[in-house]
């Protein structure tokens, strides 16, 4: 069984409530679920959110759209992944965040085939990034997750689920799937309101002609429109995983100092 889990929280410290920001009328969220819906190599889909009251708003709309909640930790989101993941014991799991409402249906189902002939415990297309930053996809096998949810320790490796797992290749087969053509400078994920903003005139150009629109279809409509090229790469990439990385520092030294 392969299970996505897409990660998702109301309380976004950089752009609160952004999962649930209409776009034609639907939560942002919603839009992103459609999209993956669409892989045709995913059993199932899991949306892990937290049991914080703000998230409450979250699970009402998976309820409205027929889809799985899990309610777990708000900061462990380790634990909360696993948790999430333990309900069904799947084989093998994708991991998606709520950030990213361009999700490519045919690119994740390219990359479970890429995890699933290369044997691999880890794969990802973002380890070096060729892709636009908000097509990031994970893989990895169950009982991979079970051990970093055991041995993971640093405040990292707890919020952002994978780090002990694709930093550690003296424990794990980890692979790196890339695109052709280098568009890591298109950045489609959503951090800030600019970034909304890009998102919300992608999905009103493309959508009501088109709700099944592909990558190489926003790539054409950014050509066209190519003001929109750089609207929002003033920011930077996992810009909360560098904070996480700092917060570790300070971790490893008050250990150093007991």
């Amino acid at each position: 069984m392969i299970l996505a889990i897409l990660q998702a929280r109301f309380s976004s410290s950089r752009f609160r409530g952004k999962v649930l920001k209409p776009i034609l009328g639907v939560p942002m969220l919603a839009l992103q679920i459609e999209r993956i819906k669409r892989a045709k190599l995913i059993d199932n889909i899991l949306v892990a959110t937290s049991k914080d009251v703000t998230d409450d708003a979250i699970e009402n709309l998976c309820i409205n759209i027929n889809v799985e909640c899990y309610r777990g930790n708000l900061y462990d989101v380790l634990d909360r992944f696993y948790q999430a993941a333990k309900l069904h014991s799947p084989e093998h799991i994708v991991r998606l965040t709520g950030d990213c409402p361009l999700a490519d249906p045919d690119l994740i189902d390219n990359v479970i085939k890429f995890y699933l002939t290369g044997y691999f415990d880890y794969v990802s297309n973002a380890l070096e990034p060729t892709y636009p930053d908000g097509l990031d996809i994970e893989i990895f096998c169950f009982k991979c997750l079970e051990q970093a949810w055991k041995e993971a320790k640093l405040p990292s490796q707890r919020e952002h689920v994978t780090p002990f797992m694709n930093q550690q290749p003296h424990l794990f087969y980890i692979g790196g799937y890339k695109n052709n053509t280098n568009l890591s400078h298109l950045r489609w994920t959503v951090d800030e309101q600019l970034d909304f903003s890009l998102i919300a005139n992608i999905y009103e150009a493309l959508y009501p002609n088109n709700s099944k629109f592909t990558t190489q279809d926003i790539l054409d409509f950014l050509e066209v429109n190519s003001y929109l090229k750089n609207f929002n790469t003033c920011y930077q990439r996992n810009e909360g995983l560098q904070k996480s990385l700092l917060v570790d520092e300070l971790f490893l030294k008050n250990i150093g100092e007991d």
